[in-house]
């Protein structure tokens, strides 16, 4: 497995496995064949509500706990200095852990900064390795950045072939911010990368999928890649990426099929905002 090096010296995996609306009941199955496949980065979140899950899995896996790098997300419902610090020590408990290796800001709403202030707190006790936010598009997160003390480590971001994010990339290395992509196989108004007939055309090459070739591309971009899938063979099809390299060519060919490079989501739409305090808050 490869990794990067958060700028805190924290090294954490290339490839996860992404639990987003994956049932409470199948969770603890869908990790636990995630782990048996050898992924060892899993991604949930509180919203999610399947910490449970992720908990139990790892803990009857039997794999030592600093070789499973844990991710979770603080939701809108708990923003505020208080009310985080709160949801911290309850993810805690839910994923039976003394630690969480990547801690972030699931939104861009509410009292971010108090939730901030919980989270450097949980950072410097130990509780937290590495601290983060998830979609903070470009001039939200270039605000947020240049007003609190320890600087995002991770943006975690929609991003695949088809939205790459290279606008906000200069702005998240002047922090040395790494981008974890949600989303990296598509969905979300996206579709066409599992079925991309370039993708395919490189795949060939190396006797790999267009999915594969999908997620490769996002690794050797230094971007972390979290698939979801509830199938254990498709899930070991997406591991199965870091035994061959995209040349320079392949690499800037890919990068053509950029479409929406911020993300099919917008997050600054009021309705959006909206549905999620409506159906999540």
């Amino acid at each position: 497995m490869e990794s990067i090096k958060l700028y805190n010296g924290v090294e954490m995996p290339l490839l996860g496995y992404g639990v987003f609306l994956v049932s409470p009941n199948e969770c603890e199955r869908c990790v636990t064949d995630a782990l048996e496949v050898g992924y060892r980065l899993i991604d949930t979140a509180q919203a999610y509500g399947n910490e449970e899950g992720v908990g139990a899995a790892w803990r009857k896996s039997g794999i030592k706990r600093e070789d499973i790098f844990l991710t979770t997300k603080v939701w809108i419902s708990n923003a505020g200095e208080e009310k985080a610090a709160k949801s911290i020590d309850e993810s805690l408990r839910k994923l039976q852990t003394e630690y969480i290796d990547l801690l972030l800001i699931h939104q861009a709403y509410g009292d971010v900064f108090g939730s901030w202030r919980a989270m450097e707190k949980a950072y410097r006790d130990g509780k937290v390795r590495a601290i983060g936010v998830s979609n903070f598009q470009a001039g939200r997160f270039f605000d947020f950045a240049h007003y609190v003390d320890v600087k995002p480590m991770v943006n975690q971001l929609q991003c695949n072939t088809m939205i790459q994010q290279t606008g906000i990339e200069p702005i998240l290395a002047e922090t040395q911010t790494k981008i974890m992509a949600w989303g990296p196989l598509g969905g979300q108004g996206v579709d066409g990368i599992v079925k991309s007939e370039l993708l395919a055309g490189i795949g060939a090459k190396y006797g790999k999928s267009a999915a594969q070739v999908g997620l490769r591309w996002l690794t050797q971009r230094g971007i972390v890649a979290i698939p979801k899938s509830s199938h254990k063979e498709r899930m070991a099809q997406n591991f199965d990426i870091f035994d061959f390299s995209l040349t320079a060519d392949e690499m800037a060919q890919i990068a053509t099929m950029n479409q929406h490079d911020a993300g099919t989501v917008n997050f600054g739409d009021p309705q959006f905002v909206k549905y999620l305090i409506e159906n999540y808050g």
